[in-house]
């Protein structure tokens, strides 16, 4: 008998029947071979993969160098030395003397209240906001758009802050016992709030931006003297305080939250795996959510906190929003900022995107200030900004370009460490995988 050998056709050859027999045995052996080699082939050319090579990657820890990073299905697939990165079916993108860092992640923003584009914070690096006052609603985002995280309205004491200034409506809820205060927790959990955050503001404090003598209307104006963020080239602004007396302070009328209901506030919240940051501007404020066990301060508070108070919110592992550039003005800021770096307390970024000098997207001046007044490192400085910001909101993988985490990139020509302000303007924007910006030679799809 003469054998003839399939081919991958599989088409049967008319001649005896054991040889047919023989023949279908042999190409059914074929097809799990055959359907496994194309699985692999399909997997390692998955649609929407891209491999980006760059001279300098931030990964959220550290800059590294001679690094790529491996972008398959919205998520970082592969980050390691460029050699390690064999044949591949990605599309594959050389962005030459770059950096790319993971997007930045903005923890005071006032979006929806505010009504600012969420389009044009993407386009200039921020990927991630959590939306600090305003309407409640679940997570979304983050798929070529900005991932949106919300509080909900503020919880304050009856005609507290901000009611007397911005009233109700969609910014603040009016909490009067315990268990109002809890059920109105679990209310806003419920509507999706990944932090519920509380009002403890007397009002008053000098250079305070929601201070009368300063605006708080729809706009949160401030001052126009931040005329740095329209100077690509400056580094080193510095803040400069109006002289204050006891006579220029406003008198300080507005209601605080008693501690009790603050305590309520936070309990209900801790058994819903929830943390509570807090609006605090002066020493009251600052008792009352130490005493209660406040997980976060909004801001650097405006008017000077005794020592011995810094020292207990250091030592309950409190963090600080810095929003230094927001808060310019205040007389304490400086002095803060300063004490708390000393005792060793951490801060995450934050500049309160809504403010008309605050640029809508990386404020650059915030992580100068950052380092001058809160004496921060460089490296410390982007990590409070990306990986230290996604550990604080539970999400860890969040803020890091390590496997598995979600592709929110962002990448400048040159060296950021060299002139922050170019973060500003990125050259590349990736949401979730998609490609929101691009300004490299080299182009990238940008998704519609």
């Amino acid at each position: 008998m003469n054998f003839i050998i399939p081919g991958l056709a599989c088409n049967p050859v008319q001649t005896s029947n054991a040889w047919r027999a023989l023949h279908a045995i042999a190409c059914l052996c074929l097809i799990p071979a055959i359907f496994t080699a194309s699985l692999a082939i399909a997997q390692e050319s998955k649609p929407g993969s891209i491999l980006l090579h760059a001279a300098r990657v931030f990964d959220g820890n550290t800059i590294l160098t001679n690094t790529s990073i491996l972008v398959i299905n919205g998520k970082i697939a592969q980050i390691g030395p460029r050699e390690s990165f064999q044949s591949t079916n990605a599309k594959v993108v050389d962005l030459g003397d770059a950096t790319i860092l993971p997007g930045f992640i903005e923890l005071h923003a006032h979006l929806a209240y505010q009504n600012i584009p969420a389009d044009a914070v993407l386009k200039h690096g921020i990927t991630t906001i959590r939306d600090v006052g305003g309407p409640v609603h679940k997570p979304y985002g983050g798929d070529g758009s900005l991932r949106v995280l919300t509080s909900g309205p503020i919880i304050t004491a009856p005609n507290g802050y901000p009611i007397p200034m911005l009233g109700k409506t969609n910014i603040a809820i009016a909490v009067s016992t315990e268990k109002e205060a809890r059920e109105t927790v679990r209310d806003l959990i419920n509507g999706g709030a990944v932090v519920i955050k509380v009002a403890l503001e007397p009002g008053g404090e000098a250079g305070a931006p929601w201070s009368s003598a300063h605006g708080h209307g729809s706009g949160h104006d401030h001052g126009s003297d931040h005329s740095h963020h329209d100077q690509p080239g400056a580094k080193d602004a510095h803040i400069h305080h109006k002289p204050t007396d006891d006579a220029s302070r406003l008198k300080q009328t507005w209601p605080l939250l008693p501690e009790n209901i603050v305590k309520a506030i936070v309990d209900e919240a801790h058994k819903n795996n929830r943390k509570v940051t807090a609006h605090i501007a002066e020493a009251r404020g600052a008792q009352i959510a130490i005493n209660a066990g406040i997980d976060e301060w909004a801001h650097v508070p405006c008017d000077i906190i005794p020592e011995s108070l810094l020292k207990r919110a250091v030592a309950q592992n409190v963090k600080i929003v810095t929003t230094l550039d927001t808060l310019s003005k205040c007389s304490g800021v400086a002095h803060n900022a300063g004490v708390w770096a000393a005792l060793g307390g951490e801060f995450l970024y934050g500049a309160e995107i809504a403010h008309p000098d605050i640029p809508m997207g990386i404020d650059a001046q915030e992580l100068i200030y950052m380092r001058q007044l809160a004496k921060m490192g460089l490296i410390d400085v982007l990590r409070a900004a990306t990986s230290k910001a996604g550990q604080h909101l539970n999400l860890p993988l969040l803020g890091t370009l390590q496997r598995g985490a979600p592709a929110d990139m962002i990448a400048v020509r040159g060296d950021p460490t060299h002139n922050l302000k170019i973060l500003e303007y990125p050259d590349l924007v990736i949401s979730g995988g998609k490609v929101v910006v691009n300004n490299f030679l080299n182009q990238l799809p940008v998704s519609p």
